[in-house]
């Protein structure tokens, strides 16, 4: 009788922890929660507790104080944590079919890009996470990425040679980026501002987002809208724990990744509004250039990339409307 007790106890104290890993998540980004990816996880958080009717709770986590995106998505992979919301930058790492989405100019703008990444060509690329232990639920979005530097102001690609610029832990951004010249160092997220302000690199890309979020016209002078790569965002879960779910919570995860996507494409159109005022006012000299410019100096390397992935592949990403 008292090892059937002691049987019980023990199952009941698996069962209960169990269900408590099961009833709370992480998920991290590596800028501020004041940001569009911090808009993007704060909703996530509460679209899947109110789906869930409280059964499931996600902690969010900012500032990469979780490590950065590319620790996030090795967490999430190995499944020491569940969840991580992430630009494409480190992604190709992993699953390297990804990669076409960093070409520069590829997109003609945010509304094409969008229309791709939900579209046939989007969630066909959702499904090449599956393999490598991933559950991709949505692409969301990081914006398009504008150069900034606190050397000089980059009105032309021949601006931009001898600059040494932190860029992604992506092949395609340091491929693309060393056809302009830039000396490219690949860094972490976290890392980044301390670097701008020690003068170990001269510049950084990014969207307006991340640039008014991470604070960057503290330590830098010149911002040229170079418009140069749109970049994703992705909701990425580990698949063996999406697997453990229920068809219904499933389905509340990825609703929930939805709601969120919206969100987040709402502060990145928001912030690119209002950006180019803001980042004047507090000092930054915002340079409008050619950007066709920009687009005819990396000819040579656009023909590296139609060799590397297909010009057909790259074709029918272009023919979207």
């Amino acid at each position: 009788m008292k090892l059937r007790i002691v049987a019980a106890a023990i199952g009941m104290a698996v069962l209960s922890s169990v269900a408590s890993a099961q009833a709370s998540m992480k998920i991290s980004i590596s800028v501020a929660q004041n940001s569009h990816q911090g808009i993007a996880i704060d909703t996530f958080a509460k679209e899947v507790e109110t789906r869930t009717k409280g059964r499931i709770k996600v902690q969010p986590f900012y500032s990469g104080s979780l490590g950065g995106e590319r620790e996030s998505i090795e967490a999430v992979q190995l499944g020491t944590q569940e969840l991580t919301f992430t630009s494409t930058g480190p992604v190709p790492n992993f699953v390297p079919e990804a990669r076409i989405l960093d070409i520069p100019f590829l997109f003609r703008d945010k509304a094409h890009a969008r229309a791709v990444l939900d579209g046939p060509i989007g969630q066909e690329m959702l499904a090449k996470f599956e393999p490598k232990g991933f559950k991709a639920l949505a692409w969301g979005e990081n914006g398009v990425r504008h150069m900034t530097n606190s050397k000089r102001a980059v009105n032309s690609p021949e601006d931009l040679k001898g600059l040494k610029m932190r860029t992604m832990e992506n092949p395609v951004h340091i491929a693309a980026y060393k056809g302009f010249g830039i000396v490219t160092t690949p860094m972490a997220f976290p890392e980044v501002f301390t670097a701008l302000q020690q003068g170990t690199v001269d510049g950084q890309e990014n969207p307006l987002s991340v640039i008014m979020a991470a604070k960057f016209e503290q330590v830098q002078k010149h911002l040229s809208l170079t418009g140069h790569v749109y970049s994703p965002a992705i909701f990425l879960m580990n698949k063996a724990a999406f697997d453990k779910l229920s068809a219904e919570d499933k389905a509340s995860f990825i609703e929930a990744a939805k709601v969120a996507v919206k969100a987040n494409r709402g502060r990145v159109d928001e912030d690119d509004a209002k950006g180019v005022t803001e980042l004047r006012a507090k000092g930054m000299q915002v340079i409008e250039v050619d950007k066709s410019k920009f687009v005819n100096a990396l000819a040579p390397v656009n023909v590296e990339f139609e060799k590397q992935f297909g010009k057909a592949n790259l074709d029918r990403i272009r023919a979207v409307k």
